[in-house]
């Protein structure tokens, strides 16, 4: 899977597509698994890298939602747990089982949450990841030993599912050209292109890398432009009335002792009236998250200063050692992109539920949704849009459909574990050249030859391509992918046969976006 190749399917292509999909997050890769699944012919083009926005920067949980189930949203929990367990079957190598403790230091909590995560089982069914129960004090402890002891009376365990998000985006667009799709990162849309009719046809695109501009046909177009769906519908109506809320979501990493055994901390309700989650993640803690609305979005949203403050008192709340901003090690922030309510007050209190409007030209637009359901959102996209488009009635099979780098019974432990089958693949080309086996920092699982692997496998064009959704690097350790970044750059150069400006180039636009990850202070 190479972007040259995919840049000449897109430009090469005589016919009308069936489908063309404006968006490369999670909603818009899984609705090109699912059409191209089907048979349909499709073209995906997003603005920036696949995952740059939204999907890459989540809390990384596949899960049903708890609070969701307080909310009395029972059908959405139901649609999620019945979504999380088909994502572990056809994902193994990044959905996996992860318990959650919620402490409990009042007397009513635990019969009161005992009794809700119970329920949440329940709806589980067949999909269930494990069944919850009451912990002592002694047993809370011994799964959460950071955690703060003074007035603990004892905990509730129930079990989620952990993944990571752009790792599973990457596998999807894997999975979406194997099955015939044609994919393009860095190949925004400028404008929309109407038939005699006066529908939506195709849109007009350029390559970012070369400028060159081409044009695209489709039966029917998709915007899954997440937070910036509204700025698409706009292209086809400038009076269109905003869809999307968007709310800013931020999380902070840190160093794994603050929370040095397999269990993760759910606090079910903090002073803003969100749900907290500390957790174990690729040899880090992550905690997160905010819930702060915004007036528009951006591609690099930055955390504020009472969003991080926040995170830190309330973690300070429950872990044994509160953590402060030095100990932070990155800070991740995503924007949501929620359907308006005209009588939502906030938006914490918006449906995760996902939308699907189509506009008098005939621009299909789906909007809201969660990682978790993805899947589901977008059968339920593509049988709109093969109505919509006149296209062949094709049962949807992605319910059983393996996703790239499928794999059973694999060691978390290893570093490589979240590649899957793709593993073998980096283990032989550290084997052809034993200095690409050398760690790229000492505080990151990753080496060379990820990088490699990444270039040659998984259209990588840039050092923030690499460091941020290819590894995680970036989300991990914000000062260490600073510091390896000219080595990812040197790499990359190689491989595309770029000069020294470029690298140059490279470096400066990574060491702008870096920023967006760390706290002020020297690099």
């Amino acid at each position: 899977m190479t972007r040259d190749e995919m840049l000449a399917r897109a430009l090469n292509h005589s016919n009308s597509w069936d489908m063309l999909i404006i968006g490369g997050g999670a909603t818009g890769v899984g609705v090109a698994v699912d059409a191209a699944s089907r048979g349909h012919s499709v073209l995906l083009l997003e603005q920036s890298d696949f995952g740059k926005g939204t999907s890459s920067r989540s809390t990384k949980l596949v899960h049903g939602g708890v609070r969701y189930l307080e909310q009395g949203n029972v059908s959405l929990v139901m649609e999620a747990l019945r979504e999380r367990g088909i994502l572990r079957r056809n994902a193994p190598h990044l959905v996996h089982d992860l318990a959650f403790v919620v402490p409990n230091y009042e007397w009513w909590e635990a019969p009161f949450y005992g009794l809700g995560l119970k329920l949440y089982n329940l709806l589980a069914g067949k999909y269930g990841f494990g069944q919850s129960q009451i912990l002592s004090r002694d047993e809370t402890l011994a799964r959460l030993p950071t955690i703060k002891p003074e007035g603990l009376r004892g905990g509730v365990i129930y079990f989620d599912g952990q993944f990571d998000d752009a790792r599973l985006l990457i596998n999807l667009v894997a999975t979406a050209a194997e099955q015939g799709a044609t994919l393009l990162n860095y190949a925004p849309v400028s404008a929309l292109t109407h038939g005699p009719d006066g529908f939506i046809n195709g849109v007009i695109a350029h390559d970012a890398e070369t400028g060159r501009e081409f044009r695209a046909t489709a039966k029917v177009v998709v915007n899954a432009a997440g937070p910036f769906a509204d700025s698409v519908r706009r292209m086809a109506d400038p009076a269109a009335t905003a869809m999307i809320a968007p709310s800013q979501g931020v999380h902070l990493v840190f160093d794994r002792s603050f929370l040095p055994g397999d269990s993760a901390i759910m606090v079910p309700h903090t002073s803003d009236g969100r749900v907290m989650f500390a957790i174990p993640w690729h040899n880090h803690t992550v905690v997160g998250t905010t819930d702060t609305p915004l007036e528009s979005a951006t591609l690099d949203p930055t955390a504020q200063q009472q969003e991080i403050d926040f995170i830190l008192s309330t973690a300070g709340l429950y872990l044994h050692k509160p953590p402060t901003r030095d100990d932070v090690l990155a800070v991740f922030v995503g924007i949501r992109p929620l359907v308006r309510a005209a009588n939502a007050k906030n938006t914490a209190a918006l449906s995760r539920d996902h939308t699907i409007h189509i506009d008098a030209t005939g621009l299909l637009t789906i909007a809201g949704g969660k990682w978790t359901t993805y899947r589901n959102m977008a059968e339920d996209c593509v049988n709109h849009a093969a109505e919509l488009g006149h296209l062949p009635d094709h049962p949807c099979v992605t319910k059983t459909l393996s996703i790239h780098g499928h794999a059973e019974g694999i060691d978390r432990n290893n570093p490589l574990a979240p590649y899957g089958s793709d593993a073998d693949a980096i283990r032989a080309l550290a084997k052809s050249d034993p200095t690409l086996t050398q760690p790229l920092h000492p505080a990151l699982p990753y080496t060379s030859a990820e990088v490699i692997f990444a270039i040659r496998n998984e259209m990588a064009r840039t050092v923030e391509d690499v460091l941020a959704r290819r590894t995680r690097a970036l989300f991990l350790n914000a000062r260490a992918a600073h510091q390896i970044a000219p080595r990812v750059a040197d790499l990359l150069a190689a491989e595309l046969k770029k000069d020294t400006a470029w690298k140059s180039a490279q470096l400066g636009a990574f060491q702008q976006i870096s920023q967006h990850f760390r706290l002020a202070g020297p690099a």
